[in-house]
C-alpha cells in the first residue's frame, strides 16, 4: 500500500515525519515547493510537483490543507482517479463542503473520510493527537491503522462529515474559552494581582483549570505568542461554526462574540500568531 501526503504546513509536516518514521510515507507534495524540498532531503522521501501524479501514485492520499477552499480546488479536480483509492482529509474544513466532495468520490469508487485532529504541533510531534473520524465504516480500520502513528487516539464519529462537526463542537469550546482566559488574565493583572498569581487561579488550583489553561497562561505571562495554533485558523474554525450553526438552526452567541474578538486581533496583525495573542485585543482596550 502506497502513501501520499498532500500539505506540509506546521502540522502536516509533523505528521508527515511521525508516518515517515513508521514506514508508511511513501511521496509528498506541497503547494509551496520550497517545502517539499526540504521535507524531501531531510526525510528522504520522493517528492512530486503534481497534484495528478501524486493521486496516480499512490493507494491512500492524505490530505491536511488550510480552509474550504483548498481542500476544493486541490481535491475536486482529482476526483476522477479516486476509483479504488482511500482519501483522508485531515483538515478542519466546513462539514458541507467535505461531504459534497465525499460523495463525488464515492460515486466515482473511491472512499473519503474526513480526519480533523485536537491537538497543537506539541501534541502531533508527540505523537498524541486525537483524530475526530468520519466516512463509510468500510475501510475504517485500515485508516486507523495509519493515523495511529500519529495520533494516541482515533475515534470514529459516523458517517462523512461527523468527524468535522465533533471537531468544531471542540473549537467551538476553546475559541470561548481562551477568549475567556484572556479576559480573566487581563482583569486579574489590572487588578494588581502578580500575574504568577493570576496564573495559579486559572491554570493550577481554580475551578476552570485544564490542559488548555495548563499550556496556555504562562504564554499569556511571557507575551510568548509563538504558535501552536495560528489566530488565522481560530477565526476561520469560528466562521465555518456561525455558518453551520445556522444549517442546523441553532443559536450561538458565544462563539459569534469570540468570533468577533478573533477577528480584532488578526486585523491588527496576529493572524500568524498564536490564537493566545486575543490577549492584545483586551490589552489594547485597557484604560
Amino acid at each position: 500500500m502506497k502513501i501520499g501526503l498532500a500539505g506540509l504546513g506546521i502540522m502536516g509536516y509533523r505528521i508527515g515525519a511521525n508516518l515517515v518514521k513508521a514506514g508508511k510515507l511513501d511521496v509528498v507534495y506541497n503547494r509551496t515547493e520550497n517545502k517539499t524540498v526540504q521535507f524531501s532531503k531531510e526525510y528522504n522521501v520522493k517528492y512530486v510537483k503534481d497534484p495528478t501524479q501524486l493521486i496516480k501514485e499512490v493507494d491512500v492520499l492524505i490530505t491536511m490543507l488550510a480552509d474550504d477552499e483548498a481542500v476544493s480546488n486541490f481535491l475536486t479536480p482529482l476526483v476522477p482517479y479516486t476509483k479504488g483509492k482511500v482519501i483522508i482529509d485531515m483538515s478542519t474544513i466546513s462539514p458541507s463542503v467535505s461531504i459534497n466532495i465525499a460523495k463525488k468520490v464515492s460515486e466515482n469508487g473511491g472512499y473519503m473520510y474526513d480526519a480533523p485532529v485536537i491537538g497543537t504541533s506539541i501534541f502531533a510531534e508527540q505523537k498524541k493527537l486525537t483524530v475526530l473520524l468520519g466516512g463509510p465504516e468500510e475501510k475504517v480500520e485500515d485508516v486507523k491503522n495509519i493515523l495511529s502513528e500519529t495520533a494516541s487516539t482515533i475515534l470514529y464519529m459516523g458517517g462523512n462529515g461527523m468527524g468535522l462537526y465533533a471537531k468544531l463542537v471542540n473549537n467551538l469550546m476553546v475559541g470561548v474559552y481562551v477568549a475567556a482566559l484572556a479576559e480573566a488574565y487581563n482583569f486579574g493583572v489590572k487588578s494588581g494581582l502578580k500575574p504568577e498569581d493570576v496564573h495559579k487561579v486559572l491554570a493550577l488550583y481554580g475551578s476552570a483549570k485544564s490542559p488548555t489553561s495548563e499550556l496556555k497562561v504562562p504564554k499569556m505571562i511571557n507575551n510568548d505568542y509563538s504558535t501552536q495554533f495560528a489566530v488565522k485558523h481560530m477565526r476561520k474554525d469560528l466562521e465555518i461554526i456561525n455558518k453551520e450553526t445556522q444549517n442546523v438552526k441553532v443559536v450561538n452567541p458565544l462563539s459569534s462574540i469570540a468570533l468577533q474578538l478573533y477577528r480584532m486581533v488578526e486585523a491588527l496583525g496576529y493572524g500568524e500568531s498564536d490564537y493566545v495573542s486575543v490577549l492584545e485585543v483586551y490589552k489594547r482596550s485597557n484604560r
